[in-house]
């Protein structure tokens, strides 16, 4: 009998792992824009660069379409994403409600800890938008997000915006390449911070809505100018 402790024994255990480490691959290759959106992505192709049979491709691809990174199309295969404004508006109003409602919970909760974790993840957010890694920009910036839902101690609030998440990225994705100064964007989130110290919640909401507020209009004005644009 073959032992249940040897990985050769579970060969979908090491298959899941080669799957993840497939979509780990394509988010941050999507999201450094070596896939553009509405590209077509080659089962054989990706198979071939990465060395690997196309099961594993084609599994991590039905499972980044699940996420909202790819979509599939009959007998054409899978294809990157591409949002359009009534997309992006609709995740953008399912954020700031999430977000409202962990910001709230978050400061009725408020200590020198919570201050702390969260100082240190903007400090971090910070130091990061200085570089040129985007893809790393971007996890940092979540990183702060999912660090206020933590702290709202609610376990599916923070399932929803997990969920949220990976389309999240492909927004924020737009968001940096919207603004001159990514740097900006990091520092936004001191007035977040601010807000939920002062213990006012008007304030925080009003933070809140101007923080998300600013990046969904920032996008769709960028968006509505590109497909005006195409039009003409």
């Amino acid at each position: 009998m073959a032992n249940p402790r040897d990985p050769s024994a579970a060969p979908f255990v090491v298959q899941r792992n080669l799957v993840d480490q497939v979509v780990d691959y394509l988010t941050e290759a999507i999201l450094a824009s070596r896939f553009a959106p509405g590209e077509r992505l080659s089962e054989a192709g990706l198979a071939a660069e990465l060395g690997i049979s196309r099961a594993p491709v084609r599994e991590a691809a039905r499972l980044m379409e699940s996420r909202g990174l790819l979509v599939s199309r009959p007998r054409r295969g899978f294809f990157v994403r591409t949002l359009d404004v009534a997309e992006l508006s609709d995740v953008f109003d399912l954020r700031i409600g999430l977000e409202r409602h962990a910001f709230e919970r978050v400061m009725t909760r408020f200590n020198t800890d919570t201050e702390q974790r969260l100082h240190r993840q903007i400090s971090r957010l910070c130091e990061v938008a200085a570089g040129d890694d985007e893809g790393l920009k971007i996890e940092e910036d979540l990183a702060f997000h999912r660090l206020v839902f933590e702290l709202a101690d609610n376990a599916r609030l923070a399932r929803a915006f997990d969920d949220l998440s990976f389309e999240l990225r492909l927004c924020i994705t737009l968001i940096t390449r919207t603004h001159e100064t990514p740097e900006s964007i990091a520092a936004s989130h001191w007035r977040l911070l601010e807000a939920l110290k002062s213990g006012d919640p008007q304030r925080c909401r009003d933070e809140v809505d101007y923080h998300i507020g600013v990046a969904r209009d920032s996008v769709i004005e960028r968006l509505a100018d590109h497909a005006g644009v195409a039009r003409g």
